[in-house]
């Protein structure tokens, strides 16, 4: 067991399949490295980044806008709330995404629409920061 299959898939389809040998994700109480053989868990997703490492040392980057994140001794299944390829990133949508959402927090009349746009607006700032990190490390 030294590799994992790793599984990605989202709302708008399935965004990754492959092998790795570590995985680091965004989970609900703070950030885990998945290694071959982790002991079962099921976690929550919060916003954030996805790193898979490959077997020939490369690094995948991917955005999970949460989810939940099912681990077992020989794999990783993600079921996100919506996920993004790190090549497919775009700044200049995360910035008005991050727009969007502060400009619905602001116009909110329901308790309701003030939540919705909150997580709305977590998902967006995550986004942005997932971007802005990538066009660092490039």
């Amino acid at each position: 067991m030294s590799e994992l299959k790793v599984e990605i898939v989202s709302a708008q389809g399935h965004i990754h399949s492959g092998v790795a040998k570590a995985v680091f994700l965004p989970g609900e109480m703070g950030e885990l490295g998945i290694l071959p053989g982790h002991t079962p868990l099921l976690t929550r997703l919060k916003p954030g980044a996805v790193r898979v490492q490959t077997p020939q040392g490369e690094e995948l980057p991917f955005f999970v806008g949460g989810g939940i994140a099912e681990i077992l001794p020989t794999g990783i299944n993600l079921l996100a709330d919506s996920a993004l390829r790190g090549k497919d990133a775009d700044a200049s949508a995360a910035r008005a995404a991050k727009e969007a959402a502060e400009a619905a927090l602001a116009n909110a009349s329901t308790e309701m629409d003030m939540a919705k746009a909150q997580l709305e607006l977590v998902e967006a700032a995550a986004r942005l920061q997932f971007v802005e990190q990538l066009r660092k490390t490039k």
